[in-house]
């Protein structure tokens, strides 16, 4: 199901909000493979558990402030004082685990990236790793389009073995969609579908 707009169709979940419509027409479903970005769209995905995710869009340029724009290196030397400082920033969600998570991911994923970029580690775990492009799927409406696939199920396994947190099947698969590695757009989404 799309809705019509200016006589063009989108997906229907992102509604009429134009934070939603920005990030369905310029970033979701689009292939990413830069390291930082897909760095932070794991923690961003995890942050998101339990709540909307229109919630964690709207905090995203908070969230990039909070955590020194998403610099693994930086994280990762984050003490209990930064912690307390975070826990007191109302630009981002206050949840002690969540912060502590993104901690954690920024060790993981540093150990990670010792002999490989965190692209071709993460890109590498997926079924569409071999050309690195999106798999594409063709939902026609909303009931169509999966919570979860064997490439998340793959994905969280992997990472949660590698000591990153809040990176359940569903979030993974989230974060798939969002990094472009599966292609969700309905069929007759004029703005994506067949641009990606």
């Amino acid at each position: 199901m799309t809705m019509v707009i200016n006589a063009k169709k989108r997906c229907a979940w992102c509604g009429d909000d134009p934070i939603y419509q920005a990030y369905h027409d310029d970033e979701w479903g689009v292939a990413c493979h830069d390291d930082r970005r897909l760095f932070a769209m794991l923690c961003l995905e995890g942050m998101q558990a339990g709540l909307s995710w229109i919630t964690i869009l709207k905090k995203q340029d908070a969230y990039y402030r909070a955590f020194d724009g998403f610099d693994a290196i930086k994280i990762a030397k984050y003490d209990e004082q930064k912690i307390d400082e975070l826990m007191n920033n109302a630009g981002i969600i206050r949840h002690r685990l969540k912060i502590q998570a993104i901690i954690g991911n920024a060790k993981a994923y540093l150990k990670v990236t010792q002999n490989q970029s965190f692209n071709d580690y993460i890109w590498g775990i997926v079924a569409c790793h071999q050309a690195q492009t999106p798999l594409v799927n063709q939902p026609k409406n909303l009931a169509d389009i999966p919570t979860q696939s064997n490439a998340s199920v793959m994905l969280s396994k992997q990472l949660k073995k590698d000591g990153f947190k809040f990176v359940g099947a569903t979030i993974c698969y989230a974060y798939m969609q969002a990094c472009g590695m599966v292609n969700d757009h309905m069929s007759d989404c004029d703005f994506k579908y067949t641009k990606i």
